[in-house]
């Protein structure tokens, strides 16, 4: 009878052995999941869209970062760069509104994400996409030919104000997109009656030639834009829209539209978004690798190249600052009647 005893103690005995075990098994491997779940990164090719052709602001960003990703190894994962032009943007926009949730699909912004959709050129609109991070901002130049009357930026308002319809202003953007906001905003705070400037659109590239031609008068661009032709001879920059004068080579000349006396700026703000819908985990991924690449080495000479200043946002700051910028975008057009 006894050793019946002890056999049934010693069976109990494993059992509960056994079931403390598996438990302590069980327990381990949810805590590991709970650890891992918000952990995500890229497991096949990463693909960014310029929404524009070769060669601009859209296009040169995505390559330099995708570019300095690799080179840094801050994403070791292979990045291509594809142009979805047309539309002002709109096409590109389409085609990642149409990736919903995906973590592989992203796509440089800026004003024009704003400015399209509220002059009704697109139907998607900055909160219809998942902010990244901002990484760079980038300035307004309002130039003129060298051998054009005005040497600043009050003698050209000057004019203005008395005959706004008078001078030709030319932009490679649409009416209400951004080389006209640009200048639109700067002139708004110089006094200038902005409902009768006369804006120009030439998205052919012949911008710069109407200027030079003196089929047009003033030329509203980026300050990238500008300085080789300054380095001519050819063009004079009356005015760049940065709160302080810009660095490096040749650009420091350039002077702000508000040392000259007029109380305003303009930002090209250009980061990152992705599609629809996208995971929190992914999205932590990439403003993370963004800050990074944003305090490289490496990337600061990329914006030194180019004339960019640093202006890095993580997601939840983007999305804020984007909001405060729509509403002052949207007020703009309304009183040039060309929100839609």
């Amino acid at each position: 009878m006894k050793k019946k005893m002890a056999l049934f103690v010693l069976i109990f005995l494993m059992v509960v052995v056994s079931a403390c075990s598996g438990g302590d098994k069980n327990t381990s491997s949810d805590s590991s999941g709970d650890k891992d779940s918000g952990d995500w990164k890229p497991d096949k090719k990463i693909e960014i869209v310029a929404p524009s052709g070769a060669g601009g602001g859209w296009d040169t960003t995505a390559r330099m970062a995708a570019k300095m990703f690799n080179e840094a190894g801050i994403i070791d994962q292979d990045i291509g760069v594809v142009n979805k032009e047309g539309g002002g943007g709109a096409v590109g926009w389409a085609y990642i509104a149409g990736k919903d949730g995906s973590p592989y699909n992203l796509f440089v912004g800026s004003p024009p994400l704003q400015l399209v959709p509220l002059n009704g050129q697109s139907e998607y609109n900055y909160d219809d996409f998942t902010p990244l991070s901002n990484l760079i901002a980038d300035y307004a130049a309002i130039a003129v030919s060298a051998d054009a009357k005005w040497d600043n930026l009050n003698e050209l308002f000057d004019d203005m104000k008395k005959d706004p319809s008078s001078i030709t202003v030319i932009g490679a953007s649409s009416p209400g997109s951004m080389d006209h906001i640009q200048f639109i905003k700067i002139a708004k705070a110089a006094g200038v009656d902005v409902k009768k400037i006369k804006y120009v659109s030439d998205q052919e590239g012949g911008a710069l030639t109407a200027l030079l031609n003196g089929s047009v008068d003033v030329y509203s661009t980026g300050v990238a834009e500008t300085v080789e032709q300054v380095k001519a001879g050819k063009i004079k920059v009356l005015g760049v829209t940065s709160e302080e004068r810009l660095e490096g080579d040749t650009l420091s000349d350039f002077p702000t539209a508000k040392e000259q006396g007029i109380d305003e700026t303009f930002v090209n703000w250009r980061g990152f978004f992705g599609p629809p819908n996208m995971d929190e985990a992914a999205v932590k991924y990439y403003e993370e690798k963004f800050k990074e690449l944003s305090d490289s080495d490496e990337f600061a000479e990329v914006r030194a190249k180019y004339g960019w200043n640093e202006k890095y946002m993580d997601s939840k700051e983007y999305k804020e600052f984007l909001d405060e910028e729509y509403e002052s975008n949207k007020e703009l057009l309304d009183e040039l009647g060309l929100a839609k």
